[in-house]
């Protein structure tokens, strides 16, 4: 029964086969040519039996082993590798058939290629997930076929393996590594010491004229006979929040990814840089309820807790909660901070319904929103209309995008910062905002 499932003939046996018949058929017409076609289907048959027999002869003709990493980066080209060695003293024609996880949507991936005899091949592909989540990977198949090519046999090696989809760590070590030549970086801001009144205590000084009489050290004056002041320190690590919406809006999917990944890529990139600068990176993630608030910190950890918080993150198909977002903010952040919210908003009269939430944000931290272009809107705004139905949703389509820009003018308008940008170029324009308000001092 295993021989029989291992078994597989190839198209040329058929097609040889198949001239066999014709000559056969021909033979009606000329009798000669039917001691033709005899010889050809006993050569047929003797080279069948010979390509069998080289096949089965050994048991395991090939050697396969499947490397995958452990994590794989979401969005982008992972590297998948497969070392195939063979085994014999014959040179193969070799298909191979690797089980790719569902979540691909490849039902019929194979790579065909050949194999000298006792030779190694590495055989490299690339794969591009766009679902975060564990996958699993199966087995991997080789066709096996001689030079002969008339049968193939089918080898199986099991080997399941299962490796999870994570946010972008490769675009986020691509976007640390554009921020390091940003001018911010280069001239090392936050270096110096400011002297100041903060939370963040320096040293105690003699008292000197011109001191804040309100910082005397009683206690120390009390000691040493002399008037101590508290001298404190400007704080350097400001606390940066990274607040995605999850609703139903952020579900519209750009180059095979949804709004809410871009968002949670960009997160992860943004949480790198602020991590980098000293400061206290955090993240909220709500959509009919706030489903992931974990506070802002600096420590070693926090990187790979936000990582592993943006890897759970699930969709919600519900309207966003601006209300209880806000209530969690005032709840859990007393001091001011800067948040970062992705978000979309898609016409003018889904804004109304929540500036208002959003001006209290912003009343109590320095809000910056980040929405997005529908660059698939835009590119078929411009197309040249070639008739009345065009006519009509070209004009509706430019409404949407004049609708976009006066967003924008609506939240400025109200004193919040507002940036609107390709779902691509998300991440560089982020991070560039932090860094640009990092070196002016507003936070």
């Amino acid at each position: 029964m295993k021989l029989i499932k291992s078994l597989y003939l190839t198209d040329r046996i058929f097609y040889v086969l198949g001239g066999v018949i014709i000559c056969f058929f021909t033979s009606f017409l000329i009798s000669s040519f039917f001691y033709v076609a005899l010889g050809l289907l006993f050569l047929v048959i003797v080279f069948l039996v010979i390509d069998f027999f080289l096949l089965y002869t050994k048991k395991n003709i090939v050697k396969v082993r499947r490397t995958v990493s452990s994590i794989l980066s979401l969005s982008d080209e992972n590297n998948i590798s497969i070392s195939i060695r063979n085994r014999t003293s014959l040179n193969l024609k070799l298909k191979v058939i690797d089980e790719l996880p569902y979540q691909l949507g490849e039902r019929d991936f194979s790579i065909p290629f050949n194999l000298d005899k006792q030779q190694k091949e590495v055989i490299n592909y690339k794969l591009k997930p766009l679902i975060r989540g564990e996958y699993s990977f199966g087995n991997v198949h080789i066709m096996v076929s001689t030079s002969l090519f008339f049968i193939r046999k089918k080898e199986t090696t099991f080997s399941p393996f299962n490796t999870a989809v994570y946010p972008s760590i490769l675009q986020m070590k691509q976007q640390e590594l554009i921020a390091l030549n940003h001018s911010s970086f280069i001239h090392g801001d936050n270096k110096m010491k400011k002297m100041g009144k903060s939370y963040e205590f320096d040293q105690i000084k003699a008292y000197v004229p011109g001191d804040d009489p309100r910082n005397i050290n009683w206690k120390a004056t009390s000691r040493i006979n002399e008037l101590m002041t508290n001298h404190f320190e400007d704080e350097r690590s400001q606390q940066v929040y990274s607040i995605i919406d999850k609703s139903r809006i952020m579900k519209m999917p750009f180059g095979g990814l949804t709004l809410v990944d871009y968002a949670i890529n960009t997160s992860l990139a943004l949480s790198n840089i602020i991590l980098k600068k000293q400061d206290n990176a955090g993240l909220i993630t709500f959509s009919e309820l706030v489903d992931t608030f974990l506070k802002a910190d600096k420590s070693t950890t926090q990187l790979k807790k936000i990582l592993f918080s943006l890897y759970k993150e699930k969709y919600n198909y519900s309207e966003a909660n601006y209300e209880l977002l806000y209530a969690n903010i005032r709840r859990s952040i007393p001091n001011r901070s800067l948040l970062f919210l992705y978000t979309n908003f898609d016409s003018i009269y889904a804004l109304e319904r929540v500036i208002p939430i959003l001006r209290m944000i912003n009343k109590y931290h320095l809000l910056i929103v980040m929405f997005f272009d529908n660059t698939e809107l835009e590119e078929y705004a411009e197309v040249k209309a070639k008739t009345v139905l065009d006519i009509y949703q070209q004009t509706i389509a430019k409404k949407f995008i004049l609708e976009k820009d006066q967003i924008i003018k609506e939240l400025k308008k109200h004193g919040i910062q507002a940036m609107k940008c390709n779902p691509k170029e998300l991440s560089l324009n982020t991070i560039n905002k932090y860094l640009e308000l990092k070196s002016i001092g507003v936070i």
